[in-house]
């Protein structure tokens, strides 16, 4: 039997010679179709255990000039550190991976023109699909990669866009919790958002708005701020409440764990925690659950998120019709507070 220098990478040619078989044969059965193509169980089991004991890897690039397709995904999102976005892209990164596929990651720091750059790369990479979690204002961009490649919006909504969509319903799962707190604090509740412009913050704020209206509570415009979704918008935001305030506030509800984040930095640096603060916040994290400040939260799908996107994007290159253009999952509410619960 030939052997194959260990410096040299081991080709399909090497695996076909070693076996004694066509090129042909052994590329039916390293792709899994030899029961297909009628190739002996002998034969199989041979050309499996020498690419096995040769450590042979297929070449990416073969593989994508014979079907036209890279089998990579590419995903958009704002921020890795944002721990949502963290295990939204562990999800996809495993479900590509069972998929043989390949997941390329791209973050945008909420920056519109770093996102086109990114985006562009991904596309120039010649992905299959996109899955974005944008901070474009309207959708024209996209629209146009669209008409070569599946975009899915996840988590998101990209103006009055139409392209197909996983999101949470963060108005309704808001409206529910802050209801419930402002039967507790009418006379101070306060909301720190992210970006006015993008559809997170506009959701989460009517979800803020409709609760408040159901508890019987005016909203004050001053009980409004918004910053972006980085920690240190948090605290800034908690910083100028406790200081025009000469104490903490009653009651506050941050739109995303990165703001909440912010916040109780603060009130820890400033021997807070122990204030009567009521704070509730869209975003969970399991460390909320270890705290001694009790906090409300909505927590959203992350799975559900990953999986539906994936599924969608994938059936899109497959060229198959979609069963929905528009999926929204439900926040689940996770009640902490000794209030809360009564």
């Amino acid at each position: 039997m030939q052997s194959v220098k260990n410096s040299k990478r081991i080709t399909i040619n090497d695996i076909a010679k070693l076996a004694g078989v066509s090129k042909s044969t052994a590329s039916l059965v390293l792709n899994g179709r030899s029961k297909e193509y009628r190739v002996s169980d002998e034969t199989r089991d041979r050309i499996i255990a020498l690419a096995n004991e040769h450590n042979y890897q297929p070449s990416f690039h073969a593989r994508s000039l014979r079907s036209t397709r890279s089998h990579t995904l590419g995903l958009v999102v704002p921020e890795m550190t944002n721990h949502g976005f963290a295990l939204i892209s562990r999800e996809l990164e495993m479900l590509c991976r069972e998929a043989g596929l390949q997941l390329l990651i791209a973050c945008t720091d909420e920056n519109p023109s770093q996102e086109m750059m990114a985006v562009n790369s991904l596309v120039q990479r010649q992905v299959d699909g996109l899955i974005v979690a944008s901070s474009q204002l309207n959708d024209s961009e996209y629209q146009k990669i669209n008409t070569r490649l599946p975009v899915i919006q996840m988590d998101r909504l990209i103006g009055e866009s139409d392209l197909p969509l996983v999101i949470t319903d963060s108005i309704t799962s808001t409206a529910t919790l802050v209801e419930k707190v402002a039967q507790q604090h009418q006379d101070e509740f306060y909301f720190l958002g992210g970006q006015p412009r993008i559809s997170p913050t506009r959701d989460r704020l009517s979800g803020f708005q409709q609760g408040l209206q159901r508890a019987g509570v005016e909203c004050r415009p001053e009980w409004i701020l918004n910053g972006n979704y980085l920690p240190s918008s948090g605290y800034e935001m908690i910083a100028q409440l406790c200081a025009q305030l000469g104490r903490p506030p009653k009651a506050v509800f941050t739109a995303a764990c990165g703001l909440l984040e912010g916040v109780l930095r603060y009130l820890n640096q400033y021997q807070l925690m122990d204030s009567d603060i009521h704070l509730c916040s869209f975003d969970d994290h399991y460390l909320f659950d270890c705290l001694p400040l009790k906090i409300d939260t909505i927590a959203q799908d992350c799975q559900g998120l990953a999986r539906h996107s994936f599924e969608m994007v994938t059936a899109l290159i497959a060229e198959q019709p979609l069963e929905q253009q528009r999926l929204i999952l439900p926040g689940q509410i996770h009640w902490r507070h000794p209030d809360s619960k009564a």
